[in-house]
């Protein structure tokens, strides 16, 4: 793993070992889930219900999220959201007929609000251990990598899982890794409180990201960019059946990004830490729109899988470029809202793309929509340039 001497750092050695457990605990849940609330209703409708629910937390929470991340322990805070996970999606098992199925409802809602009060949490907490010098960007970038084959592991390990041993063998194993991460946390050291208000309020967040001119308009940018990120991730199955010849090929896009990520990484944390941030992100989001294009225009399974290599150092450098900005420039007190607020536009975005791409391809076809979600990812690093002032590197 690239800049794997991070992990000397007992602490942070254990903070990534959870956020590794919980997400693969996680990811195998995103499909086994959902296919065992079709199973059990042949609902279509109730399917779709289970994957709105996944979100829902993240948009109401968000927020608050933070403000606690603020206020309370954030040692104890992950602890106790990794418990709060293992409970929740053990709630699944309970749901065997179509009447119980509101269960898996309240296991989904579980789940995410443990997950929303989690990020920010840990994404503060980082810098408390690692400082915010440029050991910070290795474990940003360690964290987006693992974070990234996590994601592409869990969902592929979850519905073989379940396609084997069904549900309950899911759930005991993501219940497992709940555990796992909160152990992991446990062994953390418990630090000195520092400065945490006791009246933190969301307010003092949002003015915060507001009166920093390039927190303000990375928000924006970094907005726009994961609207078309997840309208191109909900087009990419349609696209390897029409274009590429099934599902297997999306399999190896899949890979090859991955596989990109890993050897991006080290490049990216050199990129971050030599530029202003401005000129890093603005460049690497470009660099990805061109990349989406040259991936969703080709016609071959060749050209396809070296687009997707292609993606993944722009891809993973603007994810560790924007997180270890807002992790230098904001004070710590505050770090927690402000982290809370990005993720709160990041479900919205999410959201919104996955909606939109599809709709637009039902509108206009399959081509257009892939075209202009690859235009918005260009017009994400025109916003970066637009709103981002030129010197906007934080003091580290």
């Amino acid at each position: 793993m690239p800049h794997a001497h991070i992990l000397r750092n007992r602490d942070f050695r254990h903070l990534w070992a959870a956020g590794a457990a919980g997400g693969l605990g996680s990811g195998m849940l995103v499909v086994a889930v959902p296919a065992h609330v079709y199973a059990v209703t042949g609902s279509v409708l109730a399917t779709g219900v289970t994957l709105a629910f996944e979100h829902l937390p993240s948009l109401l929470l968000g927020p608050v999220s933070g403000v606690l991340a603020d206020r309370w322990d954030r040692r104890r805070l992950m602890i106790a959201t990794n418990l709060v996970h293992v409970l929740a999606v053990s709630v699944v098992l309970l749901a065997r007929t179509p009447e119980t199925v509101w269960l898996v409802y309240v296991a989904v809602l579980g789940q995410g609000m443990a997950a929303v009060f989690f990020r920010p949490a840990v994404r503060a907490h980082i810098p408390a251990v690692v400082g915010t010098g440029p050991a910070l960007t290795s474990a940003n970038t360690v964290s987006a990598v693992t974070t990234g084959v996590v994601g592409l592991a869990g969902p592929p390990l979850g519905g073989l899982i379940f396609a084997t041993s069904g549900v309950g063998a899911v759930v005991a194993a993501a219940a497992a890794a709940g555990l796992l991460a909160a152990l992991a946390v446990a062994r953390t050291s418990p630090r000195a409180a520092g400065e945490r208000p006791e009246h933190a309020l969301v307010g003092e967040g949002l003015r915060t990201v507001w009166q920093a001119p390039a927190t303000r308009g990375l928000l924006a940018a970094d907005g726009v960019y994961l609207l078309a990120n997840a309208a191109l991730t909900a087009l990419l199955i349609p696209f390897g059946v029409a274009r590429l010849g099934g599902s297997t090929e999306v399999g190896y896009l899949l890979s090859a990004l991955g596989l990109g990520f890993l050897l991006g990484a080290p490049v990216s944390r050199r990129l971050v830490d030599r530029f202003a941030p401005r000129r890093v992100i603005s460049i690497a989001q470009a660099l990805a729109g061109v990349a989406f294009l040259l991936l969703f225009n080709s016609t071959t399974l060749p050209a396809a899988l070296a687009a997707a290599a292609l993606l993944g150092l722009p891809g993973v450098t603007v994810l560790v470029a924007i997180q270890t900005y807002v992790q230098r420039a904001t004070p710590g007190r505050l770090l927690g809202r402000v982290t809370a607020a990005f993720l709160t536009v990041e479900a919205a975005a999410t959201m919104t793309g996955a909606f939109a791409g599809p709709a637009l391809s039902e509108l206009s076809g399959l081509p257009v929509a892939l075209n202009a979600a690859c235009a918005v990812t260009l017009l994400s690093s025109l916003v970066t340039l637009c709103l981002v002032p030129p010197s906007s590197r934080p003091v580290r």
